[in-house]
């Protein structure tokens, strides 16, 4: 039997409206999350704390068209899409596994807000477009920009979820910051007395 994290009370301040569309995400990633490939087995109890409302909390940070760049689970991109149906949402994932996963979640919970799209990153064919480009556990900051950075338009954002060490990934991506033009970067603490461990997010502007 599967235990899956009961919902903390901050789910419901997050969501709204959108509450019953989370929990419905949420279940379905604890039930066959793993059988899928997509979480480990020790995630389930505690799913909303550490990866849904890790994800949520930073919703409104986004306006535009925004992309996931490794969405896999749909975390964060299906989190916040299911958040900000006013946003559009491109969920960029290599993997056909996930892919039809991303695919099955957007048609059941009814997502007219959301693109799946099979690639990486690195061959994204539509140039840079995107008002914003997001990620969550893909890979360190000196990988991560050169793959994110170039589908950004001018004047548009990396906000990206991080974890404890993001103020040293600023630090050892320096070359690459430049080299992709990302200026202001920074780390920004997103649901402090809303969470129980908020959020870490870099953010940073593509020039």
């Amino acid at each position: 039997m599967i235990e899956i994290e009961q919902e903390p009370a901050a789910a419901a301040e997050i969501f709204v409206d959108r509450i019953e569309l989370a929990r419905r995400f949420t279940e379905a990633l604890g039930l066959h999350g793993e059988e899928r490939g997509l979480i480990g087995p020790l995630e389930p109890p505690r799913l909303w704390s550490r990866h849904i409302l890790n994800s949520a909390v930073i919703a409104p940070h986004f306006s535009g068209h925004v992309g996931d760049v490794g969405s896999g689970a749909g975390l964060p991109g299906l989190v916040l899409a299911i958040a900000r149906p006013d946003v559009q949402w491109v969920l960029i994932e290599p993997m056909e596994r996930r892919v039809a996963w991303l695919s099955e979640q957007v048609e059941s919970l009814g997502l007219d807000n959301v693109e799946v799209v099979r690639a990486r990153a690195e061959d994204w064919k539509r140039g840079p477009v995107l008002d914003a480009v997001t990620a969550r556990a893909v890979s360190a900051l000196r990988t991560l920009v050169p793959i994110t950075a170039p589908l950004v338009r001018d004047g548009g954002e990396l906000i990206l979820l991080k974890g404890a060490n993001a103020e040293n990934e600023i630090g050892a991506a320096e070359k690459q910051l430049r080299k992709f033009r990302v200026t202001n970067a920074r780390v920004e603490i997103v649901g402090e007395g809303l969470l129980e461990e908020p959020s870490r997010v870099f953010r940073a502007t593509v020039r």
